[in-house]
Formats: structure tokens, C-alpha cells, sequence
């Protein structure tokens, strides 16, 4: 059984995300840590890209300060490498196509084997060009994670059927962020999706309470929460592996609850 199904096998799963190299990898290294010890089931490593279109301005600040202070995708791949000594949750990068593209795909997918990363999402990626990439993360063992948006309407189906790893199911129109309050009729999404494959699913956008977290992953297989984080790690900077690890304790309580 790969470690994605792993994350989802008899429990809620509640899934963080980080920018890596914000405010440094050394710091990232520890809040992945931390997060795995508080009860994160699987983490999404943020690899930064000058043009993040899915990211509010939360997680746009962080991208840039990641870059400025001189992030690489190799330093993402290399920290994984050190941290999977001892990390055992399933890691998978987010990121954009064109990061993947510009370093060769191929090659991109093949360090995410080598270093043990599980699977990637790539959320400017529509399903209709996924064979851009589909066949080489297939070559190299890494789940190409499909999102499925509350557009997607007949094309959830088909998203779902040929989905690997899990699936996102963004919960909100627009940007990550926070959000008061969840519109989207998420258990239709489910139902659709569960009608069509067996493959887990976990929502994202807009979580930040552990009651959001509770309501989406009751819907769902589980529940994903990045802008949080992230304000948490500008707000405390190199501190921040504490703060984090406190906060997913905090959600990981509340899913179960």
C-alpha cells in the first residue's frame, strides 16, 4: 500500500500546507516535522513560483519571501531527502506547471521518487492537458493529484475515475484564503465522486477553525488547510515550528472530534 492510501485508511485525514524556504528550509524542515508529530496525515510542501494564480495573498507573500531568500527547487528536493531519515507521512509538492515544465518533467518526477515524495499537484493544470505530465509521473511511481473545482459540474465524473493518490476538492470560486463560511455544496461533489472511484478525497480552500475542518472532512475523507499555516509562519517566523505543530494538534483534535 503506498503512503498516500495510508494517510486516509480508517481515519479523517487533516492535511497542512507549507511554503517551503519561508522564512528559510531550515525552519521548513522543523515545522514538517513538528506537524508530523501533532498528527498531520499527509503534507503538502508548497515548492514557490513567481505567479502563483491559485494563491491569495497569503500565501503569495510567503511565495515571495521563499523566493527572495533564495529557494530552489533543489533545496525542496534535498531537504525531503534529509527529513525522509525520519519523516514517515506522505509528502507531496504543489506547484505550478510551468516549475515542473522548466525544469524538465521527466527529471522533476524522477527526484520526487528519488527523494521520496508521493505525489504532485498542480493546480494551474487543467485535466483535459494532464498527459503533459500524466505519463512520466505514472514512469516514476508519483501520484498526479487531480483538483475538481465547484465548476467542474459533468467533468467531476471523469476527474475522479482516472484520479491517483487522493483528490482536492477546492471548496470555494477565487483564491485560498479564509473564509467565514463554506456556500459550496460539498457532499454533492462527494457523492459523485465516491459513485465513480474509491480513491479518497480531502477539501481545501477557506478551512481555518477546527469546526470547518470537522464539517468538511465528516463530508469528505479529509481536510486541507494552507493560508492558516501560513499566517502562523509569517506571524512567528523561525519560531513558527512550535506554533504550527500547536495549531495541527488543535485541528487534528477537532476533526476527530
Amino acid at each position: 500500500m503506498n503512503r498516500i492510501k495510508l494517510a486516509f485508511e480508517n481515519k479523517k485525514a487533516f492535511i497542512p500546507f507549507i511554503t517551503c524556504g519561508d522564512p528559510d528550509i531550515e525552519t521548513t524542515e522543523q515545522i514538517i516535522i513538528e506537524a508530523e508529530k501533532n498528527g498531520a496525515d499527509l503534507i503538502e510542501l508548497g515548492i514557490p513560483f513567481s505567479d502563483p494564480t491559485a494563491e491569495g495573498p497569503v500565501i503569495q507573500g510567503a511565495n515571495l519571501r521563499a523566493l527572495q531568500g533564495g529557494i530552489t527547487t533543489d533545496k525542496v528536493f534535498d531537504m525531503v531527502k534529509r527529513l525522509r531519515e525520519t519523516v514517515k507521512v506522505p509528502l507531496v509538492i504543489m506547484t505550478y506547471a510551468n516549475v515542473v515544465f522548466s525544469y524538465d518533467a521527466d527529471r522533476f518526477m524522477a527526484k520526487c521518487a528519488d527523494c521520496g515524495i508521493d505525489g504532485v499537484i498542480l493546480p494551474d493544470l487543467p485535466y483535459e492537458e494532464k498527459e503533459e505530465f500524466a505519463p512520466t509521473a505514472r514512469k516514476h511511481g508519483v501520484a498526479l493529484i487531480p483538483l475538481i473545482a465547484p465548476t467542474s459540474h459533468d467533468r467531476i465524473a471523469m476527474i475522479a475515475r482516472e484520479a491517483q493518490g487522493f483528490i482536492y476538492i477546492v471548496s470555494s470560486l477565487g483564491v485560498t484564503g479564509i473564509r467565514s463560511e463554506i456556500k459550496t455544496d460539498i457532499g454533492a461533489i462527494v457523492q459523485v465522486v465516491r459513485e465513480n472511484t474509491d480513491t479518497p478525497c480531502a477539501v481545501g480552500f477557506g478551512i481555518s477553525t477546527p469546526e470547518q475542518a470537522k464539517k468538511m472532512a465528516d463530508l469528505s475523507d479529509g481536510a486541507i488547510v494552507g493560508s492558516a499555516v501560513i499566517k502562523i509562519m509569517a506571524e512567528h517566523g523561525k519560531d513558527s515550528p512550535k506554533y504550527v505543530g500547536e495549531y495541527v494538534r488543535k485541528m487534528k483534535d477537532g476533526i476527530m472530534a
